[in-house]
């Protein structure tokens, strides 16, 4: 953690409805902007707080990244841009499966695909990532036979990621999963 994050304050629900309403204010144009990770984790509410905000812009709202320059600092929170598609394969679908937050201003706000996010937590492997993952499936919002199948559909494109163990990627896919059948 750097000196920079350490200083900024953790990030609550309320703190990212106010990044979400400051973006659609201070974008020039249409856009859409993904929320990704502890973002979807503080408002679904399994969690009540995370170290940051991060984002895919697609399409790219006109005048967001200057708004991010200062809005990371007005609002005392650290801002990332990082999206599970930077790790793993986009799954097939993801953005018709990203659940539809709301319109601040000119840009609409959605969670990025919660299996995409599932899949590259459970490749990450970090021990939060394996709590939100677990959280994901007991609250019913991805189903197990539905993200093996999402899986073993990246199975192919898995190569043209080389930091990407697709043997111990399985392993833990297999292991988030139980004894759901391929």
């Amino acid at each position: 953690m750097s000196y920079i994050q350490r200083m900024r304050s953790v990030v609550d629900a309320e703190k990212v409805r106010l990044l979400m309403e400051a973006i659609g204010r201070e974008a020039r144009g249409a856009g859409c902007v993904f929320l990704v990770g502890g973002a979807t984790a503080v408002l679904h509410g399994w969690r009540a707080q995370t170290i940051d905000v991060d984002l895919k812009l697609d399409p790219e709202p006109p005048g967001v990244f200057a708004a991010l320059r200062h809005l990371k600092d007005d609002l005392s929170l650290n801002v990332e841009l990082a999206a599970p598609d930077q790790f793993i394969p986009p799954l097939p679908g993801w953005r018709e499966r990203s659940p539809y937050i709301g319109k601040f201003g000119q840009v609409n706000f959605y969670h990025y695909d919660l299996y995409s996010q599932a899949l590259a937590k459970i490749e990450r492997g970090h021990a939060q990532d394996a709590l939100d993952v677990r959280h994901m499936l007991e609250a019913g919002l991805v189903d197990r036979v539905e993200l093996r199948r999402l899986f073993e559909a990246i199975g192919p494109q898995l190569e043209r990621y080389p930091a990407l163990d697709a043997d111990e990627f399985r392993r833990s896919v297999d292991a988030a999963l139980g004894a759901v059948p391929a």
